[in-house]
């Protein structure tokens, strides 16, 4: 059986699309690879991209069933768990971003080294490399 999923887009709901895109242009190190009115994209791997849509945006799509979405802003909503090669580069990296410190990198239980921050819509990112032990 072939898998039915070409494609994972995880799209984060953001205050300031404008702020969001500048964010995390510092974060991934590169530009945007759509950026118009209502959506932001970035193609991060093989099959896999990042959105930044506005929550007015959302809330004009879904109305009212659901709670307007800034009613979650600066609450954890999700997380971007991100493997990356070089764990220390991207912790410089997101301080450098002023990305929130969440955690330092730690050996966590599940045989990861991570580091957590928060992005400016209080969305976590984790960049993490597996143990080499």
């Amino acid at each position: 059986m072939t898998n039915p999923i070409h494609l994972i887009q995880t799209i984060l709901y953001v205050n300031d699309q404008e702020v969001s895109c500048r964010f995390y242009q510092k974060i991934f190190r590169r530009e945007a690879d759509l950026h118009v009115p209502g959506m932001t994209e970035f193609n991060l791997a093989p099959h896999c991209k990042i959105g930044l849509m506005p929550n007015k945006g959302i809330a004009n799509l879904l109305g009212k069933h659901i709670p307007h979405p800034t009613l979650g802003t600066g609450i954890p909503r999700c997380e971007l768990y991100l493997h990356v090669e070089d764990i220390e580069l991207e912790f410089d990296n997101a301080v450098k971003c002023g990305a929130t410190l969440i955690s330092p990198i730690l050996e966590r239980n599940w045989g990861d080294r991570a580091c957590y921050f928060s992005d400016p819509d209080g969305h976590i990112i984790a960049f993490a490399e597996k143990n080499h032990f």
